[in-house]
């Protein structure tokens, strides 16, 4: 069993306020829940307005599918219309019985 783990920081470069923050983080983790079926949630900076850390894992038998599916989920945080800029991201592959 393989477990993919990503740390990806955000920037919301427009957000003004923690309601705001919140509505953004929720569009986003619910489009990749229901897309990749991913484990997502805010795991750093939650006072802050204009930065996010999320944590984001998947459990796989294959470490390669677990890397590709956590790459394809960055990809598409980026990629996607959240009005967020990507500043790093972190994966690794934690091998389990």
């Amino acid at each position: 069993m393989n477990i993919g783990v990503c740390k990806v920081r955000l920037r919301l470069p427009e957000n003004q306020t923690l309601k705001g923050k919140r509505q953004i983080l929720k569009s986003i983790t619910e489009r990749v829940k229901n897309r990749y079926n991913v484990s997502i949630a805010e795991v750093g900076d939650q006072e802050l307005w204009q930065l996010v850390t999320l944590g984001i894992t998947c459990v796989s038998t294959s470490a390669q599918h677990a890397n590709q599916v956590l790459s394809k989920v960055v990809d598409f945080i980026e990629k996607s219309r959240f009005d967020v800029e990507l500043l790093d991201y972190e994966i690794e592959i934690l091998h389990a019985l």
